[in-house]
């Protein structure tokens, strides 16, 4: 018996059921070198921190979100997933109620007690830090294998990457210029060099004066800053002590003779996610006009 036509075949093709692609153990490892391994891809995640949300949204398991922090408001269809509470005091028992198969928390964000707790449960954890542009990458590409929207987390990975390389390739020869990054006035407190607002100012031909230290988030004094003096002094959008305005009565800082006192979007900088990148264009964009006024204040 001859063998049907290629479109009759096509057709038959088409008629038929869709076959299940069987999808084994996916397998990651976190910021913290912690395995994470699901039996299958995760349908009911829980995000502990705004910055994660982000990640899992480019990573195109935002469809999958069933629990989210409080201030994760980006992208807009984040509003619509229910609150597990605080970033820093999680309500467990909503979490626990929503039944995730994976959560994904914020390493030096959240509460390490509830994040062991969660384990013990026997709930999947990652434990998400990015301190560079790569992680970031990185991380939305382990989060898509976890979800199994691989080709999602692909394109976005390599988006991110091609803005990041353009910008390093643009400001690797700028001039160097000193910064202290302000996110409190009570107590005085900054951010150190392992923080990813260290990896975005070394990016543009920043330094940050205080990148030494050993804390994630130190206080600094006064007095510390003003040995430095830097070249600006940068805060983020969402300091609402008004840290700026305290540095105008010492008007023999170089960062403040010339007026370099900045504030910076608060939601793309302090949040190690895909937006990163459009704080890093609005971050170089502002050291580029501390050295123009730099050379300005310089000419004869």
């Amino acid at each position: 018996m001859p063998s049907p036509a290629p479109a009759l075949t096509l057709l038959l093709a088409l008629a038929l059921p869709p076959v299940a692609i069987a999808v084994g153990p996916l397998s990651v490892t976190d910021d913290q070198g912690n395995t994470v391994t699901l039996t299958r891809p995760a349908r009911r995640i829980v995000s502990l921190a705004p910055h994660t949300t982000e990640l899992l949204f480019a990573a195109g398991a935002g469809p999958y979100l069933v629990g989210v922090s409080n201030f994760s408001d980006y992208p807009a269809a984040a509003g619509n997933i229910r609150s597990i509470g605080r970033i820093r005091n999680a309500d467990l028992e909503t979490i626990i109620t929503l039944k995730p198969d994976l959560v994904v928390a914020w390493h030096s964000g959240n509460s390490a007690a509830q994040v062991a707790r969660l384990r013990e449960l026997h709930i999947p954890v990652f434990e998400s830090q990015p301190n560079d542009f790569e992680m970031i990458a990185s991380s939305i590409e382990r989060l898509a294998r976890l979800s199994a929207t691989d080709a999602s987390g692909a394109k976005a990975a390599a988006g991110f990457r091609s803005r990041w390389h353009a910008l390093e390739q643009r400001y690797r020869n700028r001039s160097s210029v000193s910064v202290f990054y302000q996110i409190w006035s009570q107590p005085l407190t900054t951010l150190n060099g392992d923080h990813m607002v260290s990896t975005v100012l070394r990016t543009c031909g920043g330094r940050n004066i205080f990148a030494g230290l050993p804390q994630l988030a130190p206080t600094v004094s006064v007095e510390a800053v003003l040995a430095a003096d830097p070249d600006a002094i940068l805060t983020p959008s969402d300091a609402k002590d008004a840290p700026l305005k305290s540095w105008q009565r010492f008007s023999r800082m170089k960062a403040v003779a010339a007026n370099n006192l900045f504030v910076v979007n608060a939601d793309w900088l302090n949040r190690a996610g895909p937006r990163i990148v459009d704080a890093t264009e609005e971050v170089c964009k502002t050291l580029d006009l501390v050295r123009t006024r730099s050379r300005n204040t310089a000419a004869p």
